[in-house]
């Protein structure tokens, strides 16, 4: 049985965990920005979503060229595809969640 301990702990990430990263879309949606600033934020999701990419899809060991992981390549490839369709960040990371999910489970 779970210990009432560890639910507060559960419940002390989840606020943790929100109120940084959700919290600012929430205020952000009813804010108007400058177009030049608002045309930078509809980067940040390319630029984050990217940078995550390389950083999965290389493994660079000491003294060695880098290696494409080959599984995380492919779960790319669905995520990629949503990317293109919907442009929304979330989707995104979902899918590859799920991809990758599927391929560790199935290799």
């Amino acid at each position: 049985m779970i210990s009432i301990e560890y639910l507060y702990l559960m419940l002390g990430c989840f606020v943790v965990t929100w109120i940084p990263r959700i919290l600012p879309f929430a205020f952000a949606k009813k804010m108007q920005f400058p177009e030049k600033f608002r045309l930078f934020l509809d980067y940040l999701p390319l630029c984050i979503l990217a940078a995550l990419l390389v950083q999965n899809l290389l493994s660079v060991p000491t003294g060695k060229a880098p290696i494409l992981n080959i599984q995380e390549t492919i779960a790319c490839i669905p995520a990629l595809i949503v990317g293109i369709y919907t442009k929304d960040l979330m989707k995104i990371v979902v899918t590859g969640i799920i991809a990758i999910a599927l391929i560790r489970f199935f290799v």
